[in-house]
């Protein structure tokens, strides 16, 4: 039996939405994490920055690009338990400057993956999955990294039935 594990980063709080910064109290990747929890079950763990990034949307991704070009692995609080025991692990993220943010570099690479199926999933306001399918290919070295799901962030709450077809064609 496959044991499935759904790791994600999210932002809560001021957004770009729209074209515009808009104030949400659930991040779109953590809802689209869910999504795929109801959908095919799995463990949900998300990832957390022992520095918090800025509460203004602009200065954020400011510091993203900053993290981006100096290589930065910023400290996370924790690490899922039991990481070595999951066969398939979702991979969630908003697109910053056409990848992950660099928190989900520092916690794929403390993992030996080999073996493993890597699924990426990522929210974000027109840019897609950017360059972070390659750049997971090349963190996850012996892994199999599927295909994975853009989902436009201002419609992360009506992309329920998308994300629940598309995950359970992924496993």
């Amino acid at each position: 039996m496959t044991k499935i594990l759904i790791v994600y980063y999210s932002r809560k709080g001021e957004n770009y939405w729209n074209g515009g910064l808009k104030h949400i109290d659930k991040g779109n990747t953590e809802r689209v994490a869910e999504f795929i929890q109801k959908a095919v079950g799995g463990d949900l763990f998300e990832v957390d920055t022992v520095k918090p990034y800025s509460e203004s949307y602009m200065t954020c991704i400011e510091e993203a690009k900053q993290e981006l070009r100096s290589k930065a692995r910023p400290e996370i609080k924790a690490y899922p338990d039991n990481f070595e025991d999951y066969d398939t692990i979702f991979v969630g993220y908003p697109n910053w400057w056409g990848t992950m943010p660099m928190c989900m570099f520092t916690l794929l690479e403390k993992y030996d993956l080999t073996g493993k199926t890597i699924i990426p999933f990522c929210t974000n306001e027109g840019s897609g999955m950017g360059g972070s399918e390659r750049d997971l290919k090349n963190l996850c070295k012996g892994a199999t990294v599927k295909s994975g799901l853009s989902v436009h962030g201002a419609e992360s709450a009506q992309s329920e039935s998308k994300v629940a077809a598309w995950a359970k064609k992924s496993i």
